[in-house]
């Protein structure tokens, strides 16, 4: 049953809430970002650390758990997620694809809208480089979102996590910015040709 959402006035809210999530099968990354104007701040970050629980179906469900209590205690408005970078073990890509898939359906049970970024372009987004190291995103977080050294003392999937929602962030600000949905029901009404498979 969906949990309790806020209305959200398309482009009209003074306030939102971003969830970014870094997906993983053993360790996954969120950050938490608020939204007012054109100003961003950090509310949350960690990571969810799943390396002890040997079965990775398991694994899975920790995943679609921690989401759904991410987003009821903070009632996002949006989750940006990052999505898969290729890689030559298929093996590795399928964990974190089925990672990625939990993660979004978690989202789409409580009626979020989901936007997916690529590694590159949240790296753009956050340090003007696509090939930024991880170390580099972070300190251009921390410059950012003026966290204090003691919240920055987290691992880098929660800083990429929290990267992924300032990327969606820059993308709601900048007047390139794609359609806003403001529901997964917008999105699917808006979206039908392509939910259906088509181009």
């Amino acid at each position: 049953m969906a949990g309790v959402r806020k209305s959200v006035a398309d482009g009209k809210k003074a306030e939102r809430i971003i969830l970014g999530i870094d997906p993983g099968t053993l360790l996954m990354g969120y950050g938490i970002l608020r939204v007012r104007g054109r100003k961003a701040e950090m509310v949350a970050m960690g990571v969810v650390d799943m390396r002890k629980v040997g079965d990775l179906y398991l694994r899975y469900g920790k995943i679609f758990e921690r989401v759904t209590s991410l987003i009821d205690e903070f009632l996002p408005d949006e989750m940006a997620i990052e999505g898969q970078f290729y890689s030559k073990n298929v093996q590795s890509m399928l964990k974190l694809g089925r990672a990625q898939g939990v993660a979004i359906a978690a989202a789409i049970g409580r009626d979020v809208p989901i936007c997916e970024y690529e590694p590159r372009k949240i790296k753009v987004a956050v340090t003007g480089n696509g090939a930024a190291s991880k170390e580099q995103v972070a300190a251009m977080l921390q410059r950012l979102l003026l966290i204090s050294d003691e919240d920055m003392k987290v691992q880098m999937d929660a800083t990429d996590a929290l990267a992924a929602a300032y990327c969606h962030f820059h993308q709601l600000t900048t007047p390139a910015a794609g359609p806003h949905f403001s529901s997964w029901k917008d999105f699917a009404l808006k979206n039908k040709e392509r939910l259906a498979g088509g181009k």
